[in-house]
């Protein structure tokens, strides 16, 4: 995606925290608030006001109950617990905007593809057309205990699963009901053509669905597809069925290497690379001068949970930091979770020798990524530089303070970008994936088409 425009989504989640553990005790931070529609109406009101494509929703299933080999530190410090259904929240968003779209997270392993597919379309629906599908395969032990396995399926095994999950929905939302299938046509009493609805007959060995799609085809018919695999096999997922997707890692090389791979990736599997759009993650701290960023950063900085952020990664990484002393340096290792959070701070970024410490002080604003602390000016060129740098399309802004950093973003850096030229003004399309990736449907050369 070659795309001048910068594109930002807001990466939140439906919870107190998501990647900023311990930031709710910070004066004026309204993450409690994540229960009240209206702070929800309030947040959408606000991405739209800057241009953003979408609000990202990352979603868990579980309670993180690595760290000390207990959920309480989750439990007592806010991690990513109490959280609640982001799919609920889309409704009410979309009824107080016009163009701001919505990827909810939902689970392959855990769901059935039939459901999701007929729950998507109808987000689609009501949204005209302005769902994203976030494609993920769950990563907690503790998830897949609560919804009935007896151990967290291995992490290739989810992938594969996954890939017949997808194949799915996209039989039903692109195969199943022809455009001109719905006539309406009051005088004959005749709603729907049934010969221009079709069953899927899939059999495969995950799934079995006759089909047809019980709903109508919905603007985009399949949602944009977002994806944010990291390993491998991860990489591979994505390339075949991404068109959207969100990188997590720490310096603008290790962003260019996996933009770089990915696309072949999918070059090699005929497609077009340069179709796909990347978002890298960015924690912004900006204020009216440096001095006031620097000031508000400090104050974020002392406000962080260092339990908090380790019972945070040690269930992104399945790593149980409370047995690790602050300066034992943290190995690459292969694992059953997120393989690309450990390869993120240790094979992705060798140039640092990462101690426990380390990876508490750097995840703890901003994950696996960088915080850009500035004026507005300063925090505006570090974007530039990293949009030309390193390929991607745009940004996922993650939070720090609720909803102050979104704030500070749309009424700061956002009007600077925009004298750029950087930034839309108004919105190009109707829906999500025309304002993302300038068309309404899939690319051709997508599976789902071929």
């Amino acid at each position: 995606m070659t795309d001048e425009t910068i594109h930002f989504n807001l990466f939140t989640m439906n919870a107190v925290e998501h990647v900023t553990a311990g930031n709710w005790r910070t004066p004026g931070d309204q993450s409690h608030r994540y229960t009240e529609l209206d702070y929800w109406q309030e947040v959408a009101r606000l991405a739209e006001r800057g241009g953003f494509d979408a609000v990202f929703f990352a979603d868990v299933r579980g309670i993180y109950d690595v760290f000390g080999g207990s959920r309480d530190t989750a439990i007592e410090k806010a991690v990513q617990t109490p959280a609640n259904d982001p799919e609920l929240l889309v409704p009410a968003m979309a009824s107080v905007t016009d163009h701001l779209g919505f990827a909810v997270t939902r689970s392959t392993t855990y769901v059935h593809p039939y459901q999701l597919a007929r729950e998507l379309s109808t987000l689609d629906h009501l949204t005209d057309g302005r769902l994203a599908f976030n494609v993920v395969t769950s990563y907690l032990e503790s998830a897949a205990e609560n919804l009935g396995l007896d151990e967290r399926m291995e992490h290739d095994a989810r992938y594969d699963r996954a890939e017949e999950f997808l194949r799915v929905c996209y039989r039903l939302w692109e195969d199943s009901w022809e455009d001109d299938a719905v006539v309406r046509d009051a005088e004959a009493g005749r709603y729907t053509d049934p010969e221009k609805v079709h069953a899927v007959d899939f059999e495969g060995d995950h799934f079995s669905v006759p089909g047809p799609h019980s709903c109508e085809p919905s603007p985009q018919r399949t949602p944009v597809l977002y994806q944010a695999g990291s390993s491998d096999r991860g990489r591979n997922f994505a390339a075949r069925n991404a068109e959207a997707l969100f990188v997590s890692q720490p310096t603008k090389e290790a962003v260019r290497s996996y933009v770089e791979d990915v696309r072949e990736r999918a070059e090699e599997r005929g497609r077009d690379g340069d179709d796909l759009a990347f978002f890298a993650g960015i924690a912004p701290v900006v204020g009216e001068t440096e001095e006031v960023a620097r000031a508000k950063y400090e104050t974020y900085r002392e406000n962080v949970d260092y339990e908090a952020t380790l019972a945070l990664l040690g269930g992104f990484m399945d790593l149980d930091f409370s047995e690790l002393a602050p300066d034992q340096r943290v190995e690459h290792i292969e694992t059953e979770a997120i393989q690309g959070a450990v390869n993120a701070l240790t094979k992705h970024a060798p140039e640092r020798d990462w101690t426990v410490r380390d990876v508490a002080e750097f995840c703890g604003l901003g994950s696996t990524s960088p915080v850009v602390v500035g004026s507005p000016e300063q925090v505006a060129d570090e974007l530039e530089r990293w949009h030309d740098e390193t390929g991607i399309a745009g940004f996922n802004v993650k939070e720090i303070v609720r909803p102050g950093t979104l704030r500070d973003f749309v009424d700061l850096v956002v009007p600077e970008l925009r004298e750029r030229g950087l930034v839309r003004e108004e919105y190009e399309g109707e829906t999500l994936r025309e304002n993302m990736l300038g068309r309404r449907y899939l690319a051709d050369d997508h599976p789902a088409k071929r």
